[in-house]
């Protein structure tokens, strides 16, 4: 299987490298990232300005590295980078949720497996609940301790596997996004079909002096037992189905 591997945090991710390596024995790896972070960036890409790629190391392993935005990493990936198109896209691993409707449609992670459906091809995108102190030091210090780094990788080569047999080969090949989210801590490794809770966020960004930063203020979270914030919150693998196919059904 040809994979195309992408995600919204840039190359430094160490989730990112625990998707390049796992990968490795599931298919045929060509690694698309954004050159900088790219977080919140949804589906969009790219209309003015030019991008530029450039052949990058991640630890040993061949990657391009593109000054775009996800869904633009997954189009170059798609039609100019690689010889033949993947059969499948796969992005991630977010550093993050990515639950419910609000942050769904403003995730680069989730935007980028969009890109891929457009294309007709489907796609995987996996993001990882994080404690707040692990956060705290990605966004400070851009990393993680040994011992978070060796959990996640743990609870992730632990449900990868079985992810990948159930949702992508034992599954009929349509264009959609399967969008899983693992907890902090599993308790149980069940993987639940999960519906896209109505999550919203509210107020993004703070005033400093002239300018405004973003500073997310808070959002309402859907309690539900079916959505995949819960499943999430009770230390289970959510899996939801996203279909851009229902968006047209509406129109």
């Amino acid at each position: 299987m040809k994979i195309l591997l992408t995600n919204d945090d840039s190359h430094d991710s160490p989730l990112f490298l625990l998707a390049i390596e796992i990968l490795q024995d599931l298919g045929e790896v060509t690694i698309v990232v954004p050159a900088e972070e790219q977080s919140w960036k949804g589906k969009s890409m790219t209309r003015f300005g030019s991008l530029y790629v450039d052949h990058i190391d991640i630890h040993g392993y061949s990657a391009f590295s593109v000054t775009g935005t996800p869904a633009d990493c997954t189009n170059l990936g798609i039609y100019n980078l690689m010889s033949e198109r993947p059969d499948f896209v796969v992005s991630g691993i977010n550093l993050g949720l990515n639950t419910g409707m609000g942050f769904v449609l403003s995730s680069g992670t989730i935007g980028a497996c969009f890109e891929a459906n457009i294309a007709g091809i489907p796609a995987l995108a996996v993001s990882q609940h994080m404690a707040r102190e692990d956060f705290a030091q990605w966004h400070t210090e851009r990393s993680f301790s040994n011992e978070s780094i060796e959990r996640y990788r743990e609870l992730t080569t632990k449900i990868f596997p079985k992810v990948w047999k159930d949702y992508v080969l034992d599954k009929d090949p349509d264009p959609v996004t399967w969008n899983v989210n693992l907890p902090m801590e599993l308790k149980g490794e069940e993987i639940v079909r999960t519906r896209l809770g109505r999550t919203f966020y509210k107020q993004c960004f703070s005033e400093r002096g002239d300018q405004y930063f973003h500073n997310l203020t808070g959002f309402t979270v859907d309690h539900e037992p079916d959505t995949d914030q819960f499943i999430v919150q009770q230390g289970k693998v959510s899996i939801t189905r996203l279909d851009i196919a229902d968006i047209g059904q509406n129109i």
